[in-house]
């Protein structure tokens, strides 16, 4: 089952930890159609074997199964980290959800379902994990750790996020991800979740995605946006009064007398974006809200490989 029809399906729920659950378990059942094929059957035990590593360890049996290399994990191996940021600035909660929507279809119910299906992968593979949301203040940390009870805490904590008020809130994504490099002593993978929307300081954010890198830390940005109608502009040519979330500012105008110029420059904006991070080797993935979550996981099963 597709993992959108998984969505569909279980949409009705509002438990957090189900949901995610339930994607990543329709994930899993449908890697013997990806690149991953075979490695949900040892799912946790087993990581792909490098070219120059110790033949000791190979799982022949599953070479036999599967005509891919894998080489057992033991107990004692050093685990993944991974560091989860979301942004939850009063852009992040764009579009409004009208009645009978589910939450994940704005970009903070989106990033929050996303951090929650990555969670349950790490809590599957052992992992550690840890979380950090900033808006204008750092409004939560908590370093990487793998217990159940960690876990727990975390989701009643993105829980949160989403059943908050959304006071209009400002966004300092530099000031908090300097803030959350300098707390990353020990190499890590993070992860950010984030609308990019940082007007006027495109230098200084991209300096704060570099500084995320230090110590050999892997980052991986999501760009979180409603492609729709933040991408393409895409509104009927009714006159339409536009109001900036953060800052209150509003602006009257046609879409359609825009459109084509504002196309344009996003599309440039994202160009920018992604090459600035082709060249930090920052990982760099556009996500929409009304995508499923097969790119977030096929993302970070890619990195986690590479990471090593």
């Amino acid at each position: 089952m597709k993992i959108e029809a998984q969505l569909e399906k279980i949409s009705g729920f509002g438990h957090l930890e189900l949901l995610a659950n339930q994607i990543v378990e329709g994930f899993i059942s449908g890697m013997h159609k990806s690149p991953f094929h075979g490695f949900s059957s040892e799912f946790a035990e087993h990581k792909i074997y490098n070219a120059g590593e110790s033949t000791r360890h190979i799982d022949w049996k599953l070479y036999a199964k599967t005509d891919r290399l894998y080489t057992k994990r033991y107990e004692e191996e050093t685990n993944l980290r991974c560091h989860l940021i979301i942004d939850s600035s009063s852009s992040m909660h764009y579009p409004v959800l009208k009645e009978g929507q589910p939450f994940y279809r704005n970009k903070i119910g989106f990033s929050v379902l996303a951090s929650a299906v990555l969670m349950d992968l790490l809590k599957r593979q052992r992992d550690a994990v840890g979380l950090s949301i900033y808006s204008d203040i750092y409004e939560f940390y908590a370093p990487e750790k793998g217990s159940d009870r960690h876990h727990r805490m975390l989701l009643d904590k993105l829980e949160g996020v989403v059943a908050s008020p959304k006071a209009a809130k400002n966004t300092d994504t530099v000031t908090f991800l300097h803030q959350i490099a300098q707390k990353m002593h020990r190499r890590s993978m993070i992860i950010l979740f984030t609308d990019m929307f940082q007007p006027g300081k495109d230098d200084a954010l991209f300096d704060a995605l570099q500084h995320l890198k230090h110590n050999k830390h892997k980052v991986v940005l999501f760009h979180v946006i409603d492609k729709k109608t933040e991408f393409s502009l895409d509104f009927d040519n009714n006159p339409r009064k536009f109001i900036d979330v953060e800052t209150g500012e509003e602006v009257n105008l046609f879409a359609e007398n825009v459109k084509e110029e504002y196309e344009k420059s996003v599309a440039l904006y994202f160009r920018k974006v992604a090459d600035t991070c082709i060249q930090y080797k920052i990982r760099y993935v556009p996500v929409s809200v009304h995508e499923d979550f097969e790119k977030i996981l096929t993302t970070y099963l890619v990195e986690k490989q590479k990471f090593g």
